[in-house]
């Protein structure tokens, strides 16, 4: 049985985020759900050296909806929106902190577990599922 729960963490806008117009550039966007899915894998997977992160990337994109500006503060939900035999799916939405009705950006990754030494996928093991399952979205 899942709960559906969500990860939320605060993001930070610096000054370097920002392009020539003002915004955050697109691109960055990508670099605030990498930053919640650091946090989610130090908390969750127990991760403390980036080395011991048991998966890459297939496959990620975001949806723009509204500008970010430098004064803005914003908050990235996450969960979990399926988990397969060799990846789980992450689904992402960036939200005003104080005005979660106001939706910057939505987005999605796969991750593949993989074994860096043998350089292949391997199967989400059922301590991954386990954590995972917490926050897939019923």
């Amino acid at each position: 049985m899942n709960s559906g729960k969500i990860f939320s963490t605060n993001i930070d806008v610096r000054f370097s985020d920002l392009d020539a117009l003002g915004h955050v550039n697109n691109a960055v966007f990508f670099t605030y759900f990498e930053e919640g899915r650091k946090k989610f894998s130090q908390k969750y997977f127990e991760v403390s050296d980036p080395s011991h992160i048991r998966f890459i990337m297939a496959h990620i994109r975001c949806n723009y909806l509204k500008p970010v500006l430098f004064v803005d503060t914003v908050t990235l939900h996450m969960w979990v929106k399926d988990i397969g035999t060799k990846s789980f799916t992450f689904e992402y939405q960036l939200v005003h902190q104080s005005d979660p009705s106001m939706v910057y950006a939505t987005g999605e990754s796969v991750q593949v577990c993989y074994d860096y030494t043998k350089n292949q996928s391997i199967v989400v093991s059922d301590k991954v599922k386990e954590k995972l399952t917490a926050y897939l979205k019923p």
